[in-house]
Formats: structure tokens, sequence, C-alpha cells
């Protein structure tokens, strides 16, 4: 005896087999398993309908879902990118700080971060007003970024704060690539209206340590950057003690 029991088709195949046969003039198909194993007796009218309605339910569910994790994934871009400048925002860079410090701890290799802190920022707003220290702050990230390699992480820290995380580099390597940083950021006047200056940035730079916290690298790296940061201030308050 011929078995009857129908193979159990996937409900959207079903869908599709049965919205062909309607293309064809209405006619439901004549394979009992075309439509989700029901056996052809059991296909009437109303089945068919109650089954296409269900599909429909589904697929507009199912679009539904997609725009809601695309909206998600949107708002989590969003919340980890700052505010003013196109790059990561603290609490992202923080983060990916912590992954690298533990990609170093497990493959035991290094990775170091820079810290920096730009001069005179409060002055260049005082003077030329905020708007003048939005586009230096742009300046300040452009002329970072176009010196990174893809591997690295750029992240505005808050403020003048910004945060370089050089992956595969030792400390001597960070010392001549946070030199060159310095650099880049000097290199090219800062142009806004009427406003037209160079600005500079003081730097710290740390080496990732085994078990180190991210926020404990942070510390390390402005710490040093602060003690860079005064160090350029002693001969500036000696030359004006002596004038």
């Amino acid at each position: 005896m011929r078995n009857t029991t129908a193979q159990r088709r996937n409900p959207a195949s079903a869908a599709s087999a049965y919205a062909s046969s309607s293309d064809l003039g209405g006619a439901a198909p004549t394979d009992s398993a075309s439509v989700m194993g029901i056996p052809e007796p059991e296909l009437t009218p109303k089945v068919r309908q109650a089954i296409m309605t269900l599909m429909q339910e589904v697929e507009s569910l199912r679009a539904e879902v997609e725009r809601v994790n695309s909206r998600l994934a949107h708002m989590e871009r969003l919340a980890d990118e700052d505010t003013l400048v196109p790059i990561p925002n603290r609490r992202a860079f923080v983060r990916e700080m912590g992954r690298v410090i533990s990609y170093n701890d497990r493959y035991d290799t290094v990775s170091s971060l820079v810290y920096f802190d730009l001069n005179n920022f409060k002055a260049i707003n005082d003077e030329f007003g905020h708007a003048t220290g939005d586009a230096a702050l742009l300046h300040v990230a452009g002329a970072l970024s176009d010196n990174l390699r893809e591997s690295d992480m750029l992240g505005r820290l808050g403020g003048d704060e910004f945060g370089v995380i050089l992956s595969h580099t030792d400390a001597d390597q960070a010392l001549v690539k946070g030199r060159q940083l310095a650099q880049a950021i000097m290199a090219t006047p800062v142009e806004h209206g009427a406003a037209k200056f160079t600005i500079s940035a003081s730097y710290g730079i740390t080496t990732f340590k085994k078990g180190q916290s991210a926020q404990e690298a942070m510390e390390a790296a402005d710490r040093a950057m602060y003690a860079q940061k005064n160090a350029l201030k002693k001969p500036a308050l000696k030359a004006a003690k002596q004038q």
C-alpha cells in the first residue's frame, strides 16, 4: 500500500508553491506534499486560505524583525560614536582597549596606548569661540586618523583628549609613533573663518601589561601625558620669571 504520509516542507517553500499555482489561474497544487505536507483531500479552499494568511503573517513578522535589528544596530553605532567627531567615544574606546589587553595576554603579544591632550585648548575657545574649538578637534582627529594603520584605533576620550591604541607595538615603537602623530597635528594650521593657528598636543605612552585593566592603562598613559605637559610648562615659567 502506498504511504500517504506526505513529507514536511519549509513553510516558505509551501507558500511559494501555492502562490505559483495561483498565478496559473488559481489551480491548487496537485502534489499532496506541496503545501506543508497536508494530504490533498484535506486542502479545502478554507485550509488553503488559512495557510496563505499564515505565510503572509510570518513574512510580515520576519520583515519587522529585520527592521528592528537594523534599528538596534544603528542605535548601537550611535552609542559608540562621539557626538562631534566621527570616531569612537570613550565608552567604545575603553571597551576595545579591554579586548586588546585580553588578546595580548592570551597570545603573548604587545600593544600600546598613546594619550593626547591638546595644549592651550581653553585659550582657543576663549579667543575664537567654541565653533573654532570644534574645528580644531576635527582637525586633530583627521591628522591622527590619516597617520594610523587599519589595525590601530582612535577615540575621543572627552574634551580635548584623544587616545590611540597601537596594536602589535612595543614601548620604543610607540614612542616613535607618538612623536610622529604629535608632529602630524602641528603640520598644518587649523583654519576656521578668520581664525588661523597651529595647535599642538602633549602625549603620554604606556604599553599594556599582563593582567592590567583598561582603566589602569588609561591612568598610566594619563600620568605620562601630564608629566610631559608639566615639563613643557617649566621652561616657559622660568623664562617668564626672568623677564
